[in-house]
């Protein structure tokens, strides 16, 4: 199945079909409320929290500014360690360097670490058509993978499947991908992971070639940062002879102190530890210990044209630590497959319709998956102004207007179906300035109220099918107001 999901249905419909799926809902419930209230607790640790998740913000804000200069840094010094940078303009670049370079060594097989980066440009499904075989090797991923399955969430890719499921999928796919599942396979956690373990430790010792991404790369240092919970990324990242890694260039930070910052924040909004148990570091190539070969593949993908928005820019201070969807209300509900992107939830619904422009159904619905309650934005430990970032894209899809795509300034067209919308917020925009004309419509509206309908009619039915219409009070504010306040202060 492709990474990007192409294809997949716009978010209202495939939303209507996760949420009539009890199984899953359950699940996503039980999932989110676990971690997220275990990341509260962990965050309430901290008396500078408020102080760490703004010198995040600085710091990626800062990065972003000067990005040009700190990527022309990190090719200097990862090729003074001994490794090589690769530039790749889109997904099909990178897909194209990365198969090459497995080609060169005369590889037809590769580990992998847990890397979004990979899953977003479908480097999988490239390698294999190029007869290359991929095997993911985080936990979660490998269920996916051998579920022939979608990810559903950025921490935790799995976390629309149960144990039992899990169980399943392991005892009917493992045989077809390497070690079977022991006889006898039960559904405990320790008996799962064990036979994941025994599954995946012959491809680590066999491996010749690894691909990782990065949480982080150090632009004075050329340092890249992984950091996992279970091993297997570092065993990825140190037993094979080549190491290639494919990372977005806005995982750029400037300095190795900055690090101090994320490794405080990230732990703390994605697992809900202290620390993560295995943070991995390398620079460039060292004789006799790790990969002799190190490859890195610096991403745009879009993220170009993201950073060319000012208001939309930010989505790029993200450092994929998944907390505003275990807060989030409607991923939830609805799973991360109903977002069609390898980025699901919140941060989903700004940063793929940047990454990949709004000219899909499916991207233009995207902006609107949200009920801008603002819990996102209250959890995000780099501060991201999500609900800001989704109204500015909703007014991108209704009107259109000047964007960057592909490095070029173009002007978008208002997207399919939202004719009325338009001429609603004209008709808005009118009435607001023309005082007199808004407060004829108010009157009328108060005074006709017992003939309101329970739901509108034509294009609003979209609307109201979902929401209750609030009552129209018996006389407008500005009545009350004159007949209450109006003369006994002074107000105007």
């Amino acid at each position: 199945m492709s990474g990007t999901f192409v294809g997949m249905p716009a978010f209202p419909e495939a939303a209507r079909t996760a949420v009539r799926n009890p199984t899953l809902r359950g699940n996503l419930r039980h999932a989110t409320h676990t971690i997220r209230d275990k990341r509260a607790r962990a965050v309430a640790e901290l008396d500078d929290w408020a102080a760490l998740r703004e010198a995040g913000r600085r710091i990626k804000d800062h990065t972003l500014r000067h990005l040009d200069r700190y990527l022309v840094q990190v090719e200097e010094a990862v090729t003074a360690a001994g490794g090589t940078v690769h530039w790749a303009a889109d997904a099909e670049e990178a897909n194209a360097i990365v198969a090459r370079l497995v080609k060169e060594t005369g590889e037809r097989e590769v580990v992998k670490v847990k890397s979004m980066a990979t899953q977003e440009i479908g480097l999988n499904e490239a390698l294999e058509a190029e007869g290359i075989h991929a095997y993911e090797t985080d936990l979660a991923e490998l269920i996916v993978q051998l579920g022939k399955d979608r990810p559903s969430h950025i921490l935790v890719p799995a976390i629309h499947r149960n144990r039992g499921e899990i169980r399943d999928i392991f005892r009917s796919e493992m045989g077809e991908w390497g070690r079977p599942a022991p006889e006898g396979l039960t559904d405990t956690p320790a008996e799962l992971a064990e036979a994941a373990r025994l599954h995946l430790r012959e491809k680590f010792l066999r491996a010749k070639v690894g691909i990782s991404g990065a949480n982080f790369v150090v632009a004075e240092t050329g340092t890249l940062v992984v950091v996992e919970s279970e091993g297997n990324g570092r065993m990825c990242l140190t037993l094979p002879e080549t190491l290639i890694s494919v990372v977005g260039i806005e995982k750029v930070v400037p300095r190795w102190q900055d690090l101090e910052v994320f490794l405080q924040t990230l732990p703390r909004s994605s697992t809900a530890e202290r620390m993560n148990p295995y943070t991995s570091m390398w620079t460039g190539t060292t004789d006799e210990d790790g990969p002799g070969t190190f490859h890195l593949v610096l991403l745009d993908n879009g993220r170009t044209d993201t950073l060319a928005d000012e208001v939309g820019r930010q989505a790029l201070r993200c450092i994929r630590c998944s907390a505003c969807l275990n807060v989030c209300p409607v991923y939830e509900r609805a799973g991360g497959h109903a977002y069609g992107s390898v980025y699901p939830g919140p941060i989903g619904a700004i940063l793929s319709p940047q990454l990949r422009g709004t000219g899909s159904e499916i991207d233009a619905s995207l902006p609107y998956a949200s009920s801008l309650c603002g819990a996102c934005y209250e959890v995000c430990p780099v501060a991201i102004d999500i609900p800001e970032v989704l109204v500015h894209l909703r007014e991108r899809v209704v009107q259109g207007g000047p964007a960057v795509r592909r490095g070029n300034r173009v002007v978008l067209r208002p997207a399919k179906g939202h004719a009325a919308e338009r001429a609603a917020m004209r008709a808005a925009q009118w009435a607001f300035t023309h005082p007199g004309a808004l407060r004829a419509g108010q009157r009328l509206a108060s005074r006709t109220r017992r003939l309101h309908p329970r739901t509108l009619p034509g294009p609003g039915r979209a609307w109201s099918g979902t929401r209750d219409l609030p009552e129209v009070p018996a006389e407008p504010f500005r009545d009350w107001w004159q007949r209450t306040r109006g003369g006994k202060d002074g107000a105007k």
